[in-house]
């Protein structure tokens, strides 16, 4: 038998490799410069250290339902659509919760998968019509988001409902106890970091050696080592920074739990593929025996059950709902999809970009709080950043094309 020897990358090649990842080492570098940023400039004018273990839990606290959300857009956006109601589905799924818990008294452990039910049954409701009707999705979710407010109002009757038992409230105030009985630091939290980063750098690794088994350009080995050797030390300071203070936020291995699922799912499965494919060319997608019209529908139910989950995980949070939650956020995770790399025409687009983007502007929004900007102008920010994501999306396209 003959083997094909592996030849050593050209200047070519390499610049191609590096090309290739552009987007997702940009986006990586500008998290790492922004955070830079609001570090040194909350140091130098109020003297509050931006990375202590309190604003970095915060961070995460505030964040989880726009990452949680943004898993579910990316999908939806890779698969040609867009779901503008998602702020309002969060109200309500959050108010339902509210009222099963508070008014009619049922146990958390039935509350909680029966509202991820009922946030799957709103996304089907939304993705029928979008899949088998082809009514454009932005004017059915833009119903859908008039819609589940006005429930939401109704539901509430204009009144917040709380409080909740502490079992719901840790689903986004709690925290994972130390099994080793340390306390502080937190040896669970530094131990499951740790084996994380490894599992980053593992995974990343054996990936590089399948791809150049199969002869795909690949970027240098210098900025593969270099932006892996910076994750999985950026991963072990935080972790390392959480277990000093209270360990792992319930909420946070809930994200993370989900975020490795969808990266395997839409990288190694060929239900994955396929939402690629319909969102790439709707056309040769049919023609290749791909059935468009259940995929779309799943990506709606899937959309809705973590909008579900979402809006029980704010609700939790503020241990209270009320008749505005949720208002813009489905600005927030439309935003960290487009920043992380996601295009407008669909197809493209990947989990650890999403992640990214929705870190970004959850940094920026935590930065500018603690600053005192007023939010005229951080919505005149966000919105000048995702601008400016879109622009770079379009230059890459018209620049390969």
């Amino acid at each position: 038998m003959t083997q094909v020897e592996a030849k050593p990358m050209t200047g070519e090649g390499a610049g191609a490799g590096f090309k290739a990842n552009l987007r997702e080492n940009g986006m990586l570098m500008a998290l790492i410069a922004i955070v830079v940023f609001f570090t040194l400039v909350v140091r130098v004018t109020i003297d509050v250290d931006f990375l202590s273990a309190q604003n970095i839990t915060n961070l995460f606290l505030q964040n989880s339902y726009v990452i949680i959300m943004a898993l579910g857009m990316l999908l939806v956006i890779v698969a040609g659509h867009i779901d503008l109601s998602v702020g309002s589905v969060v109200a309500f799924t959050g108010a339902l919760a509210s009222v099963m818990i508070v008014h009619w008294e049922l146990p958390v452990l039935v509350v909680i998968p029966a509202v991820l039910i009922f946030g799957g049954l709103i996304g089907a409701a939304q993705g029928y019509w979008v899949a088998y009707w082809r009514i454009p999705s932005f004017i059915v979710t833009l119903a859908g988001m008039l819609v589940f407010r006005g429930l939401t109002l109704w539901l509430l009757d204009g009144q917040n409902i709380g409080p909740f038992p502490k079992s719901f409230q840790s689903l986004s105030t709690g925290f994972i106890p130390d099994i080793f009985g340390v306390g502080k630091p937190n040896v669970t939290a530094v131990a499951a970091v740790v084996l994380a980063a490894a599992a980053i750098v593992w995974f990343g690794w054996q990936a590089r050696a399948r791809n150049a088994a199969y002869g795909i350009v690949q970027e240098p080995m210098g900025l593969f080592a270099a932006r892996n050797a910076i994750l999985a030390a950026a991963l072990i300071f935080v972790g390392w920074k959480l277990a000093s203070f209270r360990g792992l936020p319930n909420v946070l291995v809930v994200m993370s739990v989900l975020i490795v699922l969808y990266a395997f799912f839409t990288e190694s499965t060929t239900t994955g593929r396929r939402i690629y494919a319909i969102g790439g060319n709707l056309k040769a997608a049919r023609l290749s025996g791909i059935n468009a019209d259940r995929l779309t529908f799943l990506c709606f139910v899937n959309m809705g059950a973590l909008a579900a989950l979402a809006g029980m995980i704010v609700t939790a949070r503020l241990n209270s709902s009320t008749p505005k939650a949720g208002v813009g956020f489905e600005l927030d995770v439309i935003a960290a999809v487009f920043i992380g790399g996601a295009s407008m025409s669909g197809g493209v687009g990947k989990i650890v970009g999403v992640v990214v983007g929705a870190f970004i502007m959850g940094v920026m929004n935590n930065g500018m709080s603690i600053l005192g900007i007023g939010i005229d102008y951080q919505q005149v920010i966000k919105g000048l950043v995702l601008l400016a994501a879109v622009i770079f999306d379009v230059y890459n396209k018209q620049k390969q094309g």
